[in-house]
């Protein structure tokens, strides 16, 4: 890994979520900063940084993992945000959590539901789509 995956990582986890970006930074950089170093670097600086898929359809792609997953609120709440903020809809949102629905099981698609809810409402507030 080398600074230039972390600094593509980090524009990349700001072009998501901007506020979940430093919030995850604050949390992290200090408690565990091997961890935050590696997020960055990998996961936003290799892999949602690639070319062949965009953006959009990686932050779709994230949240029906996510709710297949289960226990990801945390993360949910920051990637339903992301879609939301790189051009994705609600309704593709709600879509795509209703498809995990049938292959990952009701009860994850509910959760992931009450995620998603709590994240247009709080959209809703601060003046956002």
């Amino acid at each position: 890994m080398s600074e230039d995956d972390f600094k593509r990582g980090w524009k990349r986890m700001v072009e998501i979520n901007e506020l979940g970006a430093e919030a995850f930074r604050d949390r992290m950089e200090d408690f565990a900063p091997d961890l935050y170093r590696d997020t960055v670097e990998f996961v936003y600086g290799n892999v949602l940084s690639r070319p062949v898929l965009d953006l959009k359809t990686r932050e779709l792609i994230t949240v029906a993992a996510l709710t297949a997953l289960g226990d990801t609120r945390s993360q949910l709440r920051f990637h339903i945000y992301g879609a939301l903020n790189v051009g994705c809809t609600r309704e593709e949102v709600l879509e795509v959590i209703m498809q995990m629905g049938v292959y990952a099981g009701w009860p994850a698609a509910l959760n992931a539901i009450n995620v998603a809810r709590e994240i247009f409402e709080a959209r809703d507030e601060e003046g956002l789509d």
